[in-house]
């Protein structure tokens, strides 16, 4: 999730995420992605597993910012919203 291209990144997990995004898109939830306005998903992976996809979310937060910036250009060059296509 982010704001705008090249904004504040937020890496989460969920067993929902047309759901989970919603949540953040309204700002339902208090937390990071409320106080800095994350609305925008730019970049999701699909695990069958959750223990395999928290363990995804653990590594990639610990990647540096440069990493997540081109591993979300590979799949969305121009910082799309995703919601859309996933709901």
């Amino acid at each position: 999730m982010t704001n705008q291209p090249n904004g504040t990144l937020y890496v989460g997990t969920t067993t929902n995420l047309a759901r989970r995004v919603w949540e953040h898109r309204e700002g339902v939830v208090d937390g990071f992605t409320k106080r800095y306005g994350l609305t925008r998903l730019v970049y999701a992976e699909r695990h069958d597993d959750i223990l395999v996809a928290k363990q995804r979310e653990m590594n990639i937060k610990h990647w540096s910012r440069a990493w997540k910036v081109r591993l979300i250009l590979k799949e969305n060059l121009n910082w799309d919203d995703l919601y859309d296509k996933i709901l």
